[in-house]
């Protein structure tokens, strides 16, 4: 057997990194894709490599020589490679598919090594790899039956979102029987080309000969196996993130700070979302607004504002709504200037981050689970006097919670103080006390110091359309947010959801319902393994010691081993112990968490 590698494109959207290099020698963590192609292929003895080369081919093959790949190869030049496709460079290697069997790639694909594998030790002899359509695919889809068989191949012009839970993207990597090159593919390869012409690609020959019968060509499933196709810088980017070593990964992760909609195989369990809200009628409500909403101006802070307002029962003056709680966070920390601020750690540092270290004062909790309550804060900014308090409720790693009665005690000291308390409620809809948010018109009006901030994104499961809300009767505090922020911060997808929100009220109860249900089940789950001490919470997160190993071990094991993200504390907490975070999620997903948190061993 034998491997013919395409390797003469310019790859112009990689721009400067291709203005000196062939695409195939562009880098994925420090290795170039042709380098990591050859030694692939070195492990299965094949008579000879085929590479196909055009844009800086000799710079390409002086490269390859430094490689000293034991298995012969062989070049072939496309000379006009800038005015056609890959099908004209496949056409220059018609004459090597006649002579034996052939594995055939493209140089800019990126993938481990048992796709090769998978391939090259199926019994079949003509087989084009594919794996389930994802989002981030482009490019050739197919059709294909139980049997593998491959039904049709589906032009660009015929794609249809609507139809992609029965397509399948071609890898770009074939395996083909010398018989079939010789009786299907070079002849119709041959005669397409002097049909159709030189500027298309090979699949289309593929596709003309899935409309005969029988021709030997099947379908091999990838069954989770990785792989990439790098067109572009973030195609890059990603590539780079998939084939990292376990710690780089961890880390680009961990600095991402969402996006892994990219990553349709990632199960996070690091970022906080509500699992069961919104409904699917919700969803579909707003998927047929999507072409008015795409194309039209959102509405300004006014309007955004009166829709706040109206779904959290406050006045439009005392209400203000965000691009997500963070831009409130900073937006609320240019106003508070330069006074002292008072924080509970472990917190959510976005907003101690926000505040100049030399005028925070810090109260750690003693306890433990990292508990406090409202007469502990009390006591404690007694004896350290702040101008503004931060309060998150339930708090985020730890899941404390102080009952609303007690809050409302918090709030009377400060107003005798003249402390500006901002309580943060993003997580409070989770809470067992169903009752327990402080925004309403009459609170804000006994409590004028107070100030309450809610991301929307978090309880109601829908942080893609970035929305949170901050409420005051300190007007002066939130007229200078409003005019602080962009007049269009909001745009028209969570202005719509604003708008629509107050028809589901029912479906968003019966939501929480269900996820205190399935937290309840989740955490008595992880109280059944042995190293891990699970800490109360009231949040839709859990915080968990590890006994007998480390964090960053399990987390990178999770990640690299089972593509699970979770949340690792230690360096946050750093009282020397090892603690992780894990989101509660939806059955489906925790029993696959806990499965596999049950098969791992201390160290």
């Amino acid at each position: 057997m034998q491997a013919i590698i395409l390797a003469a494109g310019m790859g112009t959207r990689l721009g400067s990194l291709t203005a000196e290099n062939t695409k195939c020698m562009v880098q994925v963590n420090a290795v170039t894709l042709i380098e990591r192609l050859l030694h692939q292929l070195e492990r299965y003895c094949l008579s000879r490599i085929v590479i196909v080369t055009g844009y800086k081919g000799q710079k390409l093959r002086d490269f390859i020589a430094t490689l000293h790949i034991q298995t012969d190869i062989e070049y072939i030049d496309n000379p006009v490679y800038d005015k056609t496709n890959n099908i004209y460079s496949l056409y220059l290697a018609r004459s090597k598919l006649l002579c034996e069997d052939t594995l055939l790639f493209e140089s800019d694909t990126i993938f481990e090594d048992s796709v090769i594998e998978s391939l090259y030790s199926d019994p079949r002899e003509t087989l084009a790899l594919v794996d389930k359509y994802e989002s981030w695919m482009d490019g050739t889809v197919v059709r294909i039956s139980a049997d593998d068989e491959i039904l049709d191949v589906i032009p660009g012009k015929d794609f249809n979102f609507s139809d992609t839970a029965q397509y399948y993207k071609t890898v770009n990597v074939y395996k083909f029987s010398r018989t079939y090159s010789e009786q299907y593919y070079v002849p119709f390869l041959e005669a397409y080309i002097h049909a159709v012409g030189n500027s298309v690609y090979y699949e289309n020959v593929l596709r003309i000969l899935t409309m005969l019968d029988n021709t030997g060509i099947h379908a091999k499933r990838l069954n989770g196996e990785k792989w990439y196709e790098i067109d572009d810088i973030q195609d890059l980017e990603i590539a780079s993130t998939l084939f990292a070593d376990e710690d780089s990964q961890v880390q680009i992760f961990q600095h991402a700070y969402g996006g892994f909609w990219r990553f349709p195989k990632l199960l996070d369990f690091c970022y906080l979302v509500n699992p069961y809200y919104p409904p699917k009628k919700m969803l579909d409500e707003m998927t047929a607004s999507m072409p008015q909403l795409l194309t039209q101006y959102p509405s300004g802070m006014g309007r955004n504002s009166l829709l706040a307002a109206k779904n959290f029962g406050v006045e439009q003056r005392c209400i203000v709504a965000g691009n997500g709680a963070a831009e409130l966070i900073k937006s609320l920390s240019a106003y508070t200037g330069s006074g002292t601020c008072g924080f509970i750690r472990p917190t959510f540092e976005e907003y101690p981050n926000r505040c100049a270290p030399s005028a925070s004062v810090v109260m750690q909790s003693g306890y433990p689970d990292f508990s406090y309550s409202a007469d502990d804060i009390m006591g404690f900014f007694s004896a350290h006097p702040v101008s503004t308090l931060f309060v998150i409720n339930p708090d985020n790693p730890s899941g404390n919670y102080i009952p609303k009665a007690d809050v409302l005690r918090l709030a009377e000291w400060a107003e005798r103080r003249s402390v500006r308390l901002v309580l943060d409620e993003s997580f409070a809809d989770f809470a067992d006390e169903a009752e327990n948010s402080l925004f309403c018109d009459k609170t804000l009006r006994d409590y004028p110091h107070l100030v309450l901030v809610k991301s929307i994104s978090k309880s109601h499961g829908v942080p893609g359309i970035r929305l949170g809300v901050l409420a005051s009767a300190d007007t002066e505090l939130v007229s200078f947010i409003k005019k602080d922020v962009a007049i269009w911060n909001i745009n028209s997808f969570g202005e719509f959801y604003m708008q629509i929100a107050g028809k589901y009220r029912k479906d968003y109860a019966a939501a929480l319902k269900k996820y205190r249900a399935e937290r309840q089940r989740f955490l008595a789950a992880l109280r059944g393994i042995p190293y891990l001490r699970v800490l109360p919470t009231q949040a839709n997160f859990v915080m968990c010691e590890l006994k007998g190993m480390s964090s960053a071990s399990v987390t990178k094991r999770l990640l690299s081993q089972q593509e699970i993200f979770i949340k690792d504390l230690s360096a946050k907490i750093g009282d020397g112990r090892q603690y992780i975070r894990l989101a509660v999620r939806g059955t489906d997903d925790n029993n696959r968490l806990i499965a596999v948190l049950k098969g791992i061993q201390p160290e």
